[in-house]
């Protein structure tokens, strides 16, 4: 008698149908930790552009000599600059947060003022930004400012940046420490 000798190669259909569902099984499993960690991404970001503005305007006042104050939410939610003080009626938030009034970058000619102002800069990934507006001196200090005008603070200030569910804290206190709080 003869017999048949057979090889077999590739793969039985109950094989596939097995690998198919643990695959499925272990992506269901890693979709909403990958939905964490990039909603935990774009929340950084938006915390790091706020927290790098402030430091920036702080180095910026030493560097310069002049006051500069960084507004939230300027000219509407979602939006941060950095303006020169120059002290009078035109240091109001609708005044100074306008790009055709106030335009980046300023003119070059040292003798007028604005010299200092900064970009208009949007907060990325849709982040909410409460607090007050920050000055800071030539010395390094902050001050806070209310209704136009810096005054002592009274305590750290807190910044809060939130995104969805999300929430994190920038603190900046008198004396121009700049704290990202996780």
């Amino acid at each position: 008698m003869f017999s048949v000798l057979r090889t077999e190669r590739g793969f039985t259909l109950t094989e596939l149908m097995l690998t198919v569902a643990v695959a499925g099984t272990l992506m269901a499993m890693a979709v909403p930790v990958a939905q964490d960690v990039t909603a935990s991404i774009k929340m950084g970001e938006s915390t790091r552009l706020i927290e790098r503005e402030l430091q920036d305007a702080r180095l910026r006042a030493v560097a310069s000599n002049r006051s500069l104050r960084v507004r939230l939410n300027c000219p509407a939610a979602g939006f941060i600059r950095t303006i020169e003080v120059l002290g009078g009626a035109q240091d109001t938030p609708v005044g100074r947060c306008s790009t055709a009034a106030f335009p980046f970058p300023p003119d070059q000619d040292l003798m007028t003022r604005p010299n200092y102002d900064g970009p208009l800069h949007p907060v990325p990934n849709q982040a909410v930004v409460m607090g007050a507006d920050i000055q800071f001196n030539p010395d390094g200090t902050a001050q806070l400012v209310a209704n136009g005008a810096a005054v002592v603070m009274p305590g750290a200030q807190t910044i809060r940046v939130t995104r969805r569910n999300m929430s994190r804290t920038i603190t900046v206190n008198a004396a121009g420490k700049i704290l990202l709080v996780r």
